[in-house]
């Protein structure tokens, strides 16, 4: 079992930036690969950012390659997500996400997730 807890929401203006932490429960937090997702009112969960067991390796959605960064560190069970250059569209509920297999971008296929944060960028 492993409880998410995530942090680091609020409000931003357009440009600005936000780093948004995940601190999961539990000693297999490293055996995980972690994602952050999104959702905005009346949209769908979105995949957004991944991070593998190890940390080497990620992958991200279009929308926010060169903008955002995801890390982790297992030693203190933390995922981040590092957010620059805000957009009004990056306004949503973000929610990060547990996985035991590499390469998911469905948040269906995650075993375990968060209560999620709000961030909004004002324009």
């Amino acid at each position: 079992q492993v409880q998410l807890v995530e942090s680091g929401g609020g409000l931003v203006q357009a440009a600005g930036s936000l780093r948004l932490s995940c601190v999961a429960s539990g000693r297999t937090f490293s055996t995980y690969t972690m994602a952050w997702f999104r959702q905005a009112p009346g949209k769908e969960r979105e995949f957004v950012a991944a991070v593998s067991w190890g940390g080497g390796t990620t992958f991200y959605t279009d929308a926010v390659k060169g903008r955002f960064t995801i890390s982790r560190e297992n030693a203190k069970n933390t995922v981040y997500l590092q957010m620059n250059s805000l957009k009004p569209e990056d306004t949503a509920g973000y929610y990060c996400g547990a996985c035991r297999v590499w390469g998911v971008r469905i948040g269906a296929g995650y075993d375990y997730w968060g209560q999620g944060t709000q961030v909004t960028v004002s324009s």
